[in-house]
């Protein structure tokens, strides 16, 4: 390393195992205020992120977001080129007005088919009446019975004609519909209330069927989660008030117990606890309240740091007087 002498290295080794040891310090400090029946943890503020993907392959109109832009639910972010998708409607538009005008045409022939058939029942009654009277002979009977029975086919193949016209109409208008879904999926909104992350497509690009164009921080739910010792963590009621602290604020974020592991696992390696590493932990998710997060909904960052507090017992001690203090015009407890 150039520039640094070994003397400096060394100091700067010490100065920063020197700083190590003063957090650590701090840390510990923090702990033993706490009053029997209040724990606590270290995490950051975490939020799931909502991938908005093209459901079908496309080139990429217009985007309408950049990245760090707020979003409500429902809000457009970006089109894909339905040009191809609307000329493919316009073709299946046309086939189904083929298809009905063929279905006019199957109608008309039954009804045709139903007069002649009339006409060869009143012909086959006719003749059966003068070969009972013995005026007409076998075969001019039977002549008629024949033609009174193609009648009746032809009649009955019309009236399968129209049923198959009718199948073809609904598959006509079953792919219109599915264009019309097609183009309707071609707009991109998102279904919650966020942040931008990543802008991953630009105007011009093609995605293909599933692929990535934006990607959303779901601000409506953010949590933080603290680990802790089995002997802690089986204590923690569902509900419980909970407190949320940011490295180097003044103010203390009232929050919920939304979930406790069923799971033990050893201590992810990002995490600090008063035990060893390699102790086994449960996992507790404290959530802030909606109302809080759209009261301030500007400031809001996903992964700030900071410690959680949680209440352990059903009768639960006051909160030390770090964690009395408030953002102006929070309350006082979770409300949500």
């Amino acid at each position: 390393m150039r520039g640094i002498t070994k003397k400096t290295a060394v100091l700067m080794v010490v100065l920063l195992a020197a700083g190590a040891a003063g957090t650590w310090n701090w840390w510990q400090n923090q702990q033993d205020q706490l009053p029997e029946g209040i724990v606590s943890g270290n995490g950051r503020i975490e939020a799931n992120q909502v991938d908005i993907a093209a459901i079908s392959a496309g080139r990429i109109k217009n985007v309408l977001v950049q990245e760090g832009d707020l979003v409500s639910a429902g809000q457009v972010l970006a089109h894909i080129d339905t040009t191809e998708l609307r000329a493919l409607r316009a073709k299946y538009a046309a086939d189904l007005a083929a298809e009905e005008a063929s279905m006019q045409e199957a109608k008309a022939t039954v009804v045709q088919r139903m007069a002649e058939l009339a006409l060869k029942e009143a012909n086959l009654r006719r003749a059966l009446s003068l070969f009972e009277r013995g005026t007409v002979s076998e075969h001019s009977r039977d002549e008629a019975q024949s033609e009174h029975d193609v009648a009746k086919a032809i009649l009955e193949a019309a009236g399968k004609n129209v049923t198959a016209r009718e199948r073809s109409i609904d598959a006509a208008r079953a792919l219109i519909d599915q264009t019309d879904a097609q183009i309707a999926d071609a707009t991109l909104s998102t279904p919650a209330k966020g942040r931008v992350l990543y802008r991953l497509a630009n105007p011009g690009e093609v995605v293909s069927a599933g692929g990535k164009v934006l990607t959303i921080v779901n601000l409506a739910e953010l949590y933080m989660e603290i680990y802790l010792p089995m002997g802690e963590a089986m204590r923690v009621p569902i509900g419980s008030q909970a407190r949320i602290k940011f490295d180097d604020a003044e103010f203390a974020i009232p929050a919920k117990v939304s979930f406790v592991s069923p799971e033990v696992q050893f201590t992810p390696k990002q995490v600090e606890t008063r035990s060893e590493r390699d102790k086994l932990v449960f996992r507790v998710k404290l959530r802030i309240p909606p109302s809080l997060i759209e009261r301030h909904l500007e400031m809001v960052k996903s992964g700030a740091r900071g410690t959680g507090y949680v209440r352990l017992d059903p009768n639960p001690p006051e909160w030390p007087d770090f964690l009395q203090k408030r953002f102006e015009g929070d309350p006082l407890d979770a409300e949500d």
